[in-house]
């Protein structure tokens, strides 16, 4: 993978010759190189197996250049990109599609020009996750593996099910996932930041599924860091004990329950559902339920959400933008009011542009350009990666959920009382258009009963459906947890520093039996 410096070298040879074109108005060059190394874990205990199957990489690197022409039609915009090539004739390649593909957008304001705020986040990346073996990475997938199967072993419940500890591998042990690690570099620079900018972020995580097969249980673990001499086996031993936990499932009826929904719950609809609809397009394009509520409740005063992408030690923290911005705090609901938005320069000039913008933000410019501070402009990838071949988009870096009136999980559950427990869901999508707040999920695992403060009994897996109105479930939460921890779900840019939170009267449909068997 090419160096920081080789890229920033590719950066500053392109911009010079940008410079030189008489038809470019503005410019900008960014390049990227991007590693994706992985371990799959595949354990079964009654099936022949590796247990941990060799690693596998990917790395992609290359230039792309965004530049606004001058024509006799008046200014244009275009974009092109070459993969695998950094030199002056890559860059070259990736302008003439740039300008092959220009077209007037009457929305572009400039390029992203400085906002006046300082970079704080520099040297924060891993040197040894840009530079690990084979081997120390196959050996973390056998600390997870080892993890779970050092759980299952010590678990009496399992030993006093199989009838004998020799027998436990009859009853079906499976684990499955990965150990991923990321490699991220980029550098840039344009017309109104002609000083080459560089970057370099690095993260490790973990996903792990376990199953007791013979007992139709199974249950999730995760683990999310920055530094490889931290890695632990937290995944595999929290997915077998989910796992174990999950033995003899009950089914749940239909009907309005308190629920505590679990850090992966929190983060799938933040995800899915809070996020997207708390960005600046939203709002431009009255996509959102919070539609001119900026200053106004949008939630319980219990709840405040931030995105913070220039914390030390975060998984999702970078040190500047893909528009050379600096990363920083961006607040979007405290004490249950909407006060912010997530935004590239892009979308920032165009809601602030908008003759309609108090209608759709809910405030006049001057108030509108402290929420609309452009912090977010990245070029992620699905799940992973800054990509040259892209134009920003807007993504949180890492979001932080608190609480006014945080409380441990023993004391929300006690408080409860009667209820349940939502570990795990998925497939959380909007029904009728973001804007209306309606959605649906499935609960597939790491779910209980709670009856009378407590515990009693797992929910039987996809056996329950969340129907209901993600804005009601902010509006009536009624305690948070204070412990927090870095969550992820699939193809997420984001990383979620979520609490578990309490809500009252969430709707819960149960499924036919016949769909039980569905993940």
């Amino acid at each position: 993978m090419p160096t920081t410096s080789e890229l920033a070298r590719a950066v500053r040879q392109a911009f010079e010759y940008l410079k030189a074109q008489g038809d470019i108005r503005e410019a900008e060059v960014f390049a990227a190189a991007n590693g994706s190394l992985l371990t799959r874990v595949n354990y079964t205990s009654h099936i022949p197996c590796n247990g941990v199957e060799e690693p596998k990489s990917t790395e992609s690197y290359g230039i792309g250049i965004q530049a606004v022409f001058n024509s006799p039609e008046g200014l244009k915009v275009g974009f092109g990109s070459e993969p695998s090539d950094l030199t002056l004739e890559g860059a070259r390649r990736a302008l003439e599609k740039a300008r092959q593909g220009a077209v007037h957008d009457p929305e572009f304001h400039s390029l992203a020009k400085p906002t006046g705020e300082p970079r704080t986040l520099t040297d924060y990346h891993d040197p040894k996750l840009l530079q690990v073996r084979d081997e120390e990475l196959v050996e973390n997938g056998w600390k997870v593996v080892t993890g779970a199967l050092r759980t299952f072993m010590a678990s009496s419940r399992l030993v006093d099910l199989a009838g004998r500890e020799a027998a436990v591998k009859r009853l079906g042990l499976i684990l499955g996932g990965d150990v991923t690690i990321l490699q991220e570099r980029i550098a840039l620079a344009s017309s109104h930041m002609p000083e080459v900018q560089r970057d370099e972020s690095t993260l490790i995580m973990s996903f792990l599924t376990a199953m007791v097969e013979a007992r139709d249980a199974k249950g999730s673990g995760w683990s999310t860091g920055t530094r490889l001499d931290h890695f632990t086996d937290e995944a595999g031993v929290d997915a077998a004990a989910n796992a174990i936990q999950a033995i003899g499932g009950e089914r749940v009826r239909s009907g309005d329950y308190m629920v505590i929904l679990g850090r992966q719950p929190v983060t799938d609809i933040l995800n899915n559902l809070v996020l997207p609809s708390c960005t600046a397009s939203a709002f431009y394009s009255s996509s959102t339920p919070f539609l001119g509520k900026l200053g106004k409740p949008v939630a319980s005063p219990l709840l405040t959400i931030y995105d913070h992408g220039a914390m030390p030690g975060f998984m999702g923290s970078k040190g500047i933008t893909c528009e050379g911005l600096p990363t920083g705090r961006t607040n979007l609901v405290r004490n249950g009011v909407l006060v912010g938005c997530l935004t590239n320069w892009y979308e920032a000039q165009r809601l602030l542009g908008d003759p309609k913008l108090n209608e759709k933000l809910g405030a006049e410019p001057d108030a509108a350009r402290a929420a609309l501070v452009p912090r977010n402009g990245f070029r992620f990838g699905t799940g992973g990666g800054r990509m040259f071949d892209t134009q920003p988009g807007v993504a949180a870096s890492n979001v932080v959920v608190e609480g006014t009136e945080s409380v441990p999980l023993e004391e929300l559950i006690g408080r409860v009382r009667n209820g349940l427990y939502i570990g795990r869901i998925w497939y959380t999508y909007p029904i009728n258009g973001l804007r209306a707040g309606d959605f649906t999920c499935t609960v597939v695992g790491d779910s209980f009963i709670i009856r009378d403060g407590q515990l009693v009994a797992p929910i039987k897996a996809n056996t329950i459906r969340i129907n209901d109105n993600f804005t009601r479930i902010l509006a009536n939460i009624v305690g948070i947890t204070k412990d927090v921890k870095g969550t992820l779900v699939w193809a997420a840019d984001e990383v979620v520093y979520a609490p578990e939170v309490a809500v009252r009267g969430v709707h819960v449909d149960e499924i036919a039996g016949f769909m039980e068997d569905l993940t």
